[in-house]
């Protein structure tokens, strides 16, 4: 049995992490802050699982991480503490700046301290979960994808902080020692996504009635992983993979946002007609693109294919019918108060 400590691991990616290392028969200690994308409720399924403690803190808190590694005698930290919403990166950069860059910076520096403790390097790992907006952008209609050797060129504050928090994992390896491995993901979806991103926005003003907005012409292209391949896609790397080295991790999905969202409509006509029998891409309104918004986002993921294993299990039109039946299926996931409604105790909660 491994012990994990998971920072974030309320979100949507941390959650189905959290939920499939336990499953495995792992130790989890998911330390989380629940800001506003958090949901206690994302595990309420495994609340009492005897592997699982919940810790209410914040990752710029030093010295509650440092007492969560020397308490528990962690394996590796697992970090998917961070903020990711482009758009309110643009209105309010701040927050970003500080758990990003700042509490990444704290994480490494409990770590350190804790590597002093524990003495054997190779008995612990240092895994940071980043995405592939650090790179920048692509040009439409080529054939040319991220790979882990191409430079980071951010273009929001959210894809600046983040890769920020990728150059001090990767200063603390080279400086220090510090055991670190670095993965790069393209876009998730799946379950337990917070209700402001694409595709579960999308379904929620679908089913709503109101205005499906798409950025622009709906021309940009991005990449869909499944969470589920994303969440095996780190424990491998986690598990096998090189210290030091970075691993990009994608769904071989390229999709413009506007063939997203024609698909959610689609599927939606077939799940839950409506009343009147029109489709629901009739609700589509284009509207003003984003500040400096990407053209276009694709992962070549050979490195973790053949150094890792990783694979992708089931193909993309399969799990995003899925997906959308799974908000079908969760309509509470589609509120704007979800968070709120779920701040009931669902999980053990451990102070040091």
């Amino acid at each position: 049995m491994k012990i994990y400590l998971v920072t974030g691991g309320c979100g949507f990616i941390g959650s189905n992490f959290v939920r499939q290392e336990l499953a495995k028969g792992n130790r989890v200690v998911n330390l989380d802050i629940l800001s506003y994308a958090a949901n206690q409720n994302n595990l309420a399924d495994i609340a009492n699982d005897k592997n699982y403690i919940f810790v209410h803190g914040d990752i710029c808190d030093q010295k509650r991480v440092s007492e969560l590694l020397h308490t528990y005698n962690v394996d590796a930290l697992i970090n998917f503490a961070a903020e990711s919403h482009v758009d309110n990166s643009i209105t309010g950069p701040e927050i970003f700046i500080t758990t990003n860059i700042l509490g990444t910076y704290r994480l490494l520096a409990a770590a350190m301290d804790y590597l002093h403790y524990k003495k054997q390097k190779h008995d612990f790992r240092f895994l940071h979960v980043s995405t592939d907006e650090v790179y920048g952008d692509l040009p439409l209609n080529t054939a040319d994808r991220f790979t882990e050797e191409t430079p980071y060129h951010p273009s929001s504050p959210y894809s600046a902080s983040k890769a920020a928090s990728d150059h001090l994992v990767h200063a603390w390896n080279r400086t220090y020692g510090l055991p670190t491995i670095i993965t790069n993901c393209s876009n998730n979806y799946g379950p337990y996504q917070y209700h402001e991103k694409l595709i579960p926005h999308m379904i929620k003003c679908a089913l709503h009635g109101k205005d499906l907005p798409v950025y622009g012409r709906g021309e940009n292209v991005r990449d869909w992983i499944y969470v589920g391949d994303h969440c095996r896609g780190i424990a491998l790397a986690l598990e096998q993979g090189t210290i030091g080295e970075t691993y990009c991790l994608g769904g071989n999905s390229e999709r413009r946002n506007i063939d997203i969202v024609k698909t959610i409509c689609t599927t939606l006509d077939n799940l839950r007609p409506k009343a009147d029998g029109t489709s629901y891409a009739s609700q589509i309104n284009f509207v003003t693109d984003r500040l400096g918004h990407d053209l276009r986002y694709a992962i070549d993921d050979t490195k973790a294919r053949t150094e890792l294993g990783y694979m992708t299990d089931i193909v993309f039109e399969e799990r995003f019918k899925q997906t959308v039946q799974w908000y079908l299926d969760h309509p509470q996931w589609l509120k704007s108060d979800a968070p709120a409604l779920f701040k009931q105790a669902v999980s053990v909660t451990e102070t040091v």
